[in-house]
């Protein structure tokens, strides 16, 4: 039962390759097209990564450390917040989940309060100047009705 966590990832991916070259012969042709066709790309790309997958079952490297309980739920936890941030941007605006998302992450990261706080606010300030007048996109920075 050695390597097998190499072996089970492969199978795997070599699956979705091959649902994503199924999805790609789909791919209907417009006559603007290109002379290559527009499924080629999708199905290189699908066609590396199952050529990948064979080598990594053929060779799979040592079995991995997996990390403590405690790791996967701070991962878990993550993608939480960061799935959460995405739907809380439009109602809320782009400060206040900015702030509160990075503020989280920054605490999970390390564990101090007071730093986390100042990197949640100092982040979602910094960026929000940063995207706004500096590079000119359009996010609102409090919900509507606000200001």
């Amino acid at each position: 039962m050695s390597h097998l966590s190499d072996r089970i990832f492969g199978l795997a991916v070599i699956c979705v390759a091959l649902v994503y070259i199924a999805s790609a012969m789909q791919i209907q042709a417009s006559f603007l097209s290109d002379p290559v066709g527009s499924k080629a790309f999708p199905i290189a790309v699908a066609s590396v990564a199952i050529i990948c997958c064979v080598v990594m079952i053929l060779r799979p490297d040592e079995e991995p450390e997996w990390p403590e309980l405690w790791t996967v739920f701070s991962i878990i936890i993550s993608v939480v917040l960061l799935v959460g941030y995405s739907y809380a941007l439009k109602p809320m605006g782009f400060l206040i989940p900015t702030a509160i998302v990075s503020g989280a992450l920054s605490y999970q990261i390390t564990p101090n309060l007071k730093k986390a706080v100042l990197s949640g606010l100092g982040l979602s300030i910094g960026l929000y100047v940063l995207f706004k007048f500096i590079l000119d996109l359009g996010l609102i920075g409090f919900p509507k009705g606000w200001f």
